[in-house]
């Protein structure tokens, strides 16, 4: 066969319709509501020392992948956000937690699990019509054999993006999102290069606002009730809204986009956890490691 008729040929397959992702830090997202009540009736030395039994065992979980936030609103008082390499370590995180005291005066209010997640559509594209011009057929031994070799060098390339460490970001934003597979609007059935085409233009809004908010997107099909886990992190909270406005103009979001609740907390180091229970904003943590810019990932 000549590379007219291949090409030609290539044209007329049509590509698998999954695009390639990369997976790394397990997360668990939890969120409890504070029973004040029942801890103001405490004794001051009662509660001072399960706070520092509290604030003693979440350092060590601080230093391991941990985060602790403030919450704003109805939804919840702490937001517990655990990053860890594999989920039988993210188990091992909330069973430590379990163990505290303190939990006793935590009603468990929201929870979410999922798995760090890198898209990959535009590499996927490439990829998949460079295998179909040279006549390899989709799904087959070859295919996913290169495949896999190609996913091997990304997840070298990638790994610090993987496994990261929690952004130091003074606030963070974390939603649930679906992407619509309804009647009319049904993302799922659109061609590859289509929804290619449209998460690039999705992207650019993103990268614009690089080094102002850092963004962890993690899977949770087959995890929880969404689809994926939104975390955004930034030192200014009005960012998140300036942000997720403009997406709100764009034809992913616009059109094919399901959002859930909103959860918004302030950062409180473990050093400044007794001083949260008893009332007082979490003073600002200073900054260990540089702010990374660059793109952010995409669902």
């Amino acid at each position: 066969m000549s590379t007219s008729e291949q090409g030609l040929e290539a044209q007329t397959v049509e590509l698998p319709a999954v695009p390639l992702t990369l997976e790394g830090s397990a997360v668990l997202h939890q969120m409890f509501r504070f029973r004040w009540s029942l801890w103001h009736a405490l004794a001051a030395d009662e509660r001072a020392r399960i706070a520092t039994e509290a604030q003693a065992s979440f350092s060590t979980m601080e230093e391991a992948g941990s985060a602790l936030f403030s919450m704003f609103g109805h939804k919840g008082d702490i937001l517990f956000v655990h990053f860890r390499d594999n989920f039988e370590a993210l188990n091992q995180a909330q069973l430590s937690l379990n163990q505290l005291e303190l939990l006793e005066y935590l009603e468990p209010a929201v929870s979410y699990v999922s798995v760090i997640e890198l898209g990959l559509y535009e590499s996927t594209v490439k990829l998949y019509r460079s295998l179909v011009a040279q006549g390899v057929e989709p799904n087959s031994a070859e295919w996913n054999e290169v495949i896999e070799e190609a996913m091997n060098r990304q997840r070298e390339a990638m790994h610090v993006r993987l496994f990261p460490q929690i952004p130091e970001g003074r606030y963070v934003c974390f939603y649930p999102m679906d992407r619509k597979r309804g009647e009319l609007k049904n993302w799922y059935t659109l061609p590859i290069e289509e929804r290619q085409r449209q998460m690039d233009l999705h992207g650019k809004i993103g990268r614009r606002y690089a080094g102002k908010v850092q963004q962890i997107i993690s899977g949770s099909i087959g995890f929880d009730d969404w689809e994926w886990g939104v975390d955004l992190f930034a030192d200014d909270p009005v960012v998140f809204k300036k942000l997720i406005y403009e997406m709100r103009f764009d034809e992913v979001s616009g059109v094919f986009s399901n959002f859930g609740a909103f959860y918004v907390g302030l950062r409180c180091a473990a050093s400044e956890l007794t001083a949260l229970l008893e009332g007082t904003t979490p003073k600002a943590m200073p900054k260990t490691r540089p702010v990374p810019s660059g793109r952010p990932s995409r669902p």
